[in-house]
């Protein structure tokens, strides 16, 4: 079978077989190729040099590093245990439409392959051992190439390779060799959980949680990780700006949600990190609003949240404006007071400060504001969470909410990239908050900046997105030909 296989492979490709030893037999597999250029289902040096150079296995990161990251895994589990990393399943919209992949960012992270379907498996014994989804003419037919054992082994570096349909007979003997399993348990899948060492160990409580781990390696970013989430920082940056210039005529929320995902991707991001939010007027109250269906008004604020992916690392940024050009009073002492705790905050970021702090200084600055503001009744501190329920920030790295098993308490350290992300969200009803004066209902306001924590200090990575009163203003005012400025000149106009 193997054999006529791969005949047919060679009549189809015109390229010579290339063969994988494991310790299990004999496994081949061949790749289509263009121009002598072997195709995993992924960017590799040969196929998209603009991308990779040599020695990478995602853009900008080496297969040393990837190497080092497993190494510091299997250094902080305990002796002698086994790690399961399960990728992504692939999502699908329909019975024959899939969703677009993400992958999962500790199989990511430890791997570097972007593909669904594979298991990873770790330990000091085997090293990493990496089983590979089988594959079939139909689905090469139907989804091109995907990597297999021969790609994770000369490409990913894994030190075994097999087919995914080997594991039930390979895996079960490592389970039994190992005195603790980790996994991820938010993320696991079947393929592994239903074998029957795998129930044993359960049982015997040899399974726990693998995240804890993984987050505290992910916490503090590489050299090559911040280059790249300076880079997302920068495209989610100016996307962000061309579309404040969009806002100034276009006020369709739609409008403005494709106009920042098509400058994210026109920059070179994947993907955007999240559904993007735009809230217009009251729209702006809801804190993950997502259905940007509306127009924006002439003097309502528009609230846009949003960030993109690039190579696996993420952006996110908010700012809030007035299209029209120019703030109310109203919408000026809410917008002024949210933006002096933020640049507050951002004060705080530094080595040994930790979110918890930032965040509770953050609270004494609103409630002391909102009550100036007789938004909030003195006393009446508890009634705060109505106005603000979110906290001050959060980690970033491959996820959104990254590392999110770490106590918000552990000390800041150079190398953490985190949110500082103030808001007051007050609905347009009064039956909600029955004390927020008339003139401040439907009035949703939030300033988030990345910022990361260096030797010294921080540095904000979003800094080239304007947020003081007089920016916006002046940029909502600008002529067509400042419009089509490039991001140099616009800084310019409000430096």
């Amino acid at each position: 079978m193997a054999a006529r296989l791969l005949r047919r492979t060679l009549r189809a490709t015109e390229v010579a077989p290339r063969f994988l030893f494991a310790s299990h037999g004999l496994i081949q597999r061949a790749a289509y190729t263009s121009g002598g250029i072997f195709d995993i289902g992924q960017p590799t040096p040969p196929s998209h040099p603009e991308l990779l150079a040599d020695g990478e296995i995602t853009p900008g990161i080496t297969n040393e590093e990837y190497i080092s990251r497993r190494k510091k895994l299997l250094e902080v589990l305990p002796e002698k245990s086994l790690a399961i990393i399960a990728s992504a399943d692939q999502q699908m919209m329909t019975d024959v439409v899939p969703y677009p992949f993400r992958q999962n960012g500790d199989y990511l992270y430890l791997t570097g392959c972007t593909q669904p379907g594979g298991i990873a498996v770790l330990s000091e014994e085997t090293g990493l051992c990496m089983f590979m989804p089988d594959k079939n003419k139909e689905d090469v037919v139907w989804q091109g190439q995907t990597a297999g054992v021969e790609a994770a082994v000369e490409f990913f570096k894994a030190d075994k390779a097999f087919p995914l349909s080997q594991m039930q007979k390979i895996l079960p003997e490592m389970i039994e060799r190992s005195k603790g399993i980790y996994h991820n348990v938010k993320t696991s899948s079947s393929s592994y959980k239903n074998l029957d060492a795998f129930r044993r160990a359960s049982l015997n409580n040899k399974v726990k949680d693998l995240t804890c781990y993984t987050d505290e390696l992910r916490w503090i970013k590489s050299k090559s990780e911040i280059k790249l989430m300076r880079e997302s920082a920068s495209i989610v940056s100016q996307s962000l700006l061309q579309t404040m210039l969009l806002s100034r005529t276009h006020r369709e929320e739609s409008q403005l949600a494709a106009k920042i995902e098509y400058e994210c991707k026109m920059r070179g991001a994947q993907r955007m990190a999240f559904h993007p939010v735009v809230g217009g007027g009251a729209n702006g109250s809801v804190i993950h609003y997502s259905r940007n269906d509306s127009k924006i008004k002439t003097g309502d604020l528009l609230l846009m949240d949003v960030g993109c992916e690039y190579h696996g690392y993420l952006s996110d940024l908010t700012r809030t404006w007035p299209p029209c050009g120019r703030f109310s009073p109203a919408q000026e002492e809410l917008y002024s007071l949210i933006l002096e705790t933020n640049k507050e905050c951002i004060k705080l970021c530094k080595p040994g400060t930790s979110i918890n702090e930032i965040h509770n200084h953050s609270v004494k600055m609103l409630i002391k504001g909102f009550q100036e503001l007789g938004i909030l009744e003195k006393g009446k501190s508890i009634q705060y969470n109505y106005l603000n329920p979110t906290a001050i920030g959060h980690s970033l790295g491959m996820d959104i909410h990254d590392s999110v098993t770490l106590p918000k308490d552990k000390p800041l350290e150079p190398g953490v990239v985190i949110t500082i992300e103030p808001g007051v969200y007050i609905p347009p009803s009064p039956v909600l908050n029955e004390r927020a004066p008339g003139r401040f209902r439907g009035i949703g306001i939030r300033i988030e900046d990345e910022v990361l924590v260096t030797e010294d200090g921080h540095e904000v990575l979003t800094a080239s997105v304007p947020k003081e009163i007089p920016h916006l203003t002046t940029l909502m005012s600008m002529g067509g030909e400042s419009a089509a400025a490039d991001g140099h000149e616009l800084r310019a106009a409000w430096s």
